[in-house]
């Protein structure tokens, strides 16, 4: 007698796989500081509020520090790897949630499409350098694409050890050039932090260039959410790795960016990146900081570093998006395959999905030979950042719903007065945002609307999928539609 069988995929995420550090590797390997530092700081320079750059690091981490509050309150109550999408559909309603979704995929996706695009012209001039290999940049962005599909198929605790690594070795540069350059007094000038960190300095110029790179440097710390599933005892987790990589990556990068304007002096420091970025080479402003603080062996080091900067963030950026897939299958938004998981653990379809968007992403630009810094890193960071705003703005208001309807949390700081604050705080930024959006893509106004047109276009794209789906609710069971609103279950 034989018995037909079939096998369902497993869709279940590798249980207690990841602890605090784990966690904050991958939301500070997401954030890049190398990356951030030396390839942002001399834009926001030069663009945006001159020696007052630093002051906007800390404005945004208390911003975000204001939104973590109702975040981390409502992670109490809601654990899945849909972030964003999950907390906004309990708030708001499955539409809006899987419009929300769809703006958290863009920003994601083209976020690492842009750091590929700076990573490709990274690697291929150290391989022109070191190894006399001439290739073009899109070459080594192919190759990394597979090189990272094959590490997201892997189990996280993998994937977090490799990060830690890469890590450690640009946040010890950056830490050790700052600690000296502050031991010995800074530049011609002195510290002066009055220059960088008063309320005339934060305002000076146009600080929305400044503000936007501060929120770009902020990029990833939800993925402490994204990750619930995988944690260690996620109720004490979540909170503490949340709180640990928003402070922690405001205060470096406001106190590393101070050291970089120090080293030059608060009047100086304009001239000299303006001087990096007619040179072509814009991280040249910190990289020579560098190379006269701790002495020129730094200089070959710092470049490799930068590149293996990006590769984490590349890798962060594919884990979390993964996780996004994954929730979104599981919830019915996509198809149910797509939750399969390896022996590992590891959404691995998911996984595949995500390499082909980064191709599709990132071959039409090296098809139409368009220059990937210019273009590719540029254009995708402006709507990263402007969807990433977006999605912080409907959290916050979802926050404030979802506990005023449930009444799970009596606490008003924490499910009233903070996200509501951080809600009135972010507009302000998006309007920032919108105004620099054409200065920070290279002054066209018609490319800069097109890609702020993006954003609810996509959201109304995603709300519509979110009705034509209306058999599964934001947290994967199957219950009729409630309309505007989601019922107050908690997972």
């Amino acid at each position: 007698m034989s018995t037909n069988t079939t096998s369902t995929p497993s869709t279940a995420l590798r249980r207690n796989a990841v602890g605090v550090a784990g966690i904050l590797f991958f939301v500070l390997s997401a954030q890049a500081p190398l990356t951030g530092i030396a390839g942002a700081l001399p834009v926001a320079i030069l663009l945006g509020n001159g020696a007052g750059a630093p002051a906007a690091y800390l404005m945004v981490g208390g911003v975000i520090v204001l939104f973590a509050v109702g975040f981390i309150a409502m992670s109490r109550h809601v654990s899945d790897s849909g972030a964003f999408y999950t907390y906004v559909s309990r708030g708001l309603g499955r539409r809006v949630g899987t419009g929300a979704s769809q703006v958290a995929l863009l920003s994601y996706n083209t976020i690492q499409a842009a750091m590929y695009g700076l990573y490709g012209v990274v690697v291929s001039g150290l391989a022109n350098t070191h190894l006399s290999l001439d290739l073009p940049w899109w070459v080594w962005a192919l190759v990394t694409m597979a090189v990272v599909q094959a590490l997201g198929s892997l189990n996280i605790e993998l994937g977090a050890k490799f990060l830690a690594v890469l890590v450690i070795a640009e946040f010890s540069i950056l830490l050790a050039f700052a600690v000296v350059e502050f031991v010995t007094g800074g530049g011609p000038e002195g510290l002066d932090p009055g220059s960088s960190f008063s309320p005339d300095a934060l305002m000076a110029g146009a600080p929305g260039v400044a503000l936007t790179f501060a929120i770009a440097s902020m990029f990833g710390f939800e993925s402490t959410a994204i990750y619930a599933e995988e944690a260690k005892d996620p109720a004490r987790t979540i909170p503490r790795a949340t709180y640990l990589a928003v402070c922690t990556i405001a205060i470096f990068f406001a106190f590393v960016s101070w050291m970089v304007v120090s080293h030059y002096g608060a009047g100086n420091a304009t001239a000299a990146a303006e001087g990096a970025l007619a040179s072509g080479d814009s991280t040249s402003l910190v990289f020579a900081a560098i190379a006269d603080t701790l002495g020129t062996w730094t200089t070959d080091i710092a470049g490799v570093l930068l590149a293996t900067s990006l590769l984490a963030g590349i890798l962060a950026f594919h884990n979390g998006i993964n996780r996004y897939f994954h929730s979104l299958s599981e919830a019915g938004v996509f198809h149910g395959r797509i939750a399969s998981t390896n022996k590992q653990g590891a959404p691995y379809i998911a996984s595949a999905i995500q390499t082909l968007v980064a191709a599709a992403l990132v071959i039409p630009f090296a098809v139409l030979d368009k220059d990937p810094v210019l273009t590719l890193f540029s254009w995708f960071s402006g709507l990263a950042v402007l969807a990433l705003v977006v999605l912080y703005f409907l959290t916050s208001v979802s926050v404030v719903v979802y506990f005023r309807r449930s009444g799970l949390d009596p606490r008003l700081w924490n499910t009233l007065i903070a996200p509501v604050a951080s809600a009135v705080l972010i507009v302000a930024g998006t309007v920032l945002v919108l105004r620099n959006l054409p200065t920070l893509i290279g002054g066209s106004t018609t490319t800069a609307t097109v890609l702020a047109a993006t954003v609810p276009v996509v959201f109304a794209g995603g709300w519509a999928l979110g009705h034509l789906r209306g058999h599964a609710t934001e947290a994967g069971h199957m219950e009729p539609d409630t309309g505007g609103t989601a019922p107050a279950t908690v997972s």
